[in-house]
């Protein structure tokens, strides 16, 4: 599969990569059954050279924590906003999810996955040779660039209502977008969205890409094509200046933690600073 796919893409097979491993444990936090599938041996691979970096390291949190924690908060985030009234879902830069197939939705649910065509093309190939079926009322697969500014009308030729209830996700994919980018990606949702509507998402702080420890890391993803460009210390100032009310959520907290959380993550986190924001547009 990652022959299809731009470099950027492929840290999406390293995300199903993890996925599949934490469905495997016992204690999992999470079932995907399809993230095996949508690995590959590539994802695998790409997975298992991150993890000699972080069996060589310290000072730098479990990547299987960290992963296994951001995607239960996210499903719990994103269930919460549906059970409160949003009724449509905006996943930003889908690549390999499959929330729309393994989450149980409420009723009338419309789920919109955002990303390259030719990623979510490759997913669907492979749900599609597997039988799967969306669990969510309507499954909108919308292929636009993010970084482009015409996704957000192929998301409104695709059905988005945008003065309806949303709920939006932006997963893995800050990091990645410089900081104009960011900017224009936050503006284009903020004229999406009505009062009530959620936005949640990842971000490193700017500390962090600048931190020793992780500097190794971050030369892995440069070495794929992928590297980290962007990071904020005050995530809720700059929600703010798009209408968004936001909390910001660090791994290990309350709603965030799910028992895997260790000592030595929390102590690594105080440099490698990854938090999670929860904005509600005012």
């Amino acid at each position: 599969m990652s022959d299809a796919l731009r470099d950027v893409s492929r840290t999406s097979l390293v995300t199903a990569a993890l996925r599949a491993a934490e469905t495997q444990r016992a204690d999992r936090l999470y079932t995907d059954p399809y993230a095996e599938h949508l690995a590959g041996v590539d994802g695998a691979a790409l997975a298992d050279e991150m993890g000699a970096f972080f069996r060589r390291s310290a000072g730098v949190p479990r990547l299987s924590a960290f992963n296994a924690i951001r995607t239960r908060f996210f499903d719990d985030r994103l269930l919460a906003r549906t059970r409160e009234g949003a009724r449509q879902v905006v996943i930003c830069a889908a690549g390999m999810d499959t929330r729309a197939y393994r989450l149980g939705w409420p009723p009338g649910i419309q789920v919109y996955e955002v990303d390259y065509p030719e990623v979510l093309a490759a997913k669907d190939q492979v749900l599609a040779r597997l039988g799967a079926a969306p669990r969510c009322a309507g499954h909108h697969l919308v292929g636009a660039d993010l970084a482009e500014h015409d996704w957000g009308d192929r998301l409104l030729a695709a059905g988005y209502d945008p003065g309806g209830p949303s709920a939006w996700v932006l997963e893995g994919l800050l990091y990645y977008l410089d900081e104009v980018d960011v900017r224009a990606l936050l503006r284009r949702i903020s004229t999406l969205t009505a009062t009530g509507a959620t936005m949640a998402a990842n971000v490193a702080a700017a500390s962090t890409l600048r931190a020793p420890a992780l500097q190794p890391l971050l030369g892995v993803f440069r070495g794929w094509g992928a590297p980290w460009v962007f990071g904020v210390d005050d995530p809720a100032a700059l929600w703010a200046e798009y209408g968004f009310q936001a909390e910001v959520i660090r791994p290990g907290q309350p709603g965030a933690h799910f028992g895997r959380w260790s000592d030595a993550d929390e102590t690594a986190s105080r440099t490698v600073r990854l938090l999670f924001v929860d904005g509600t547009r005012t």
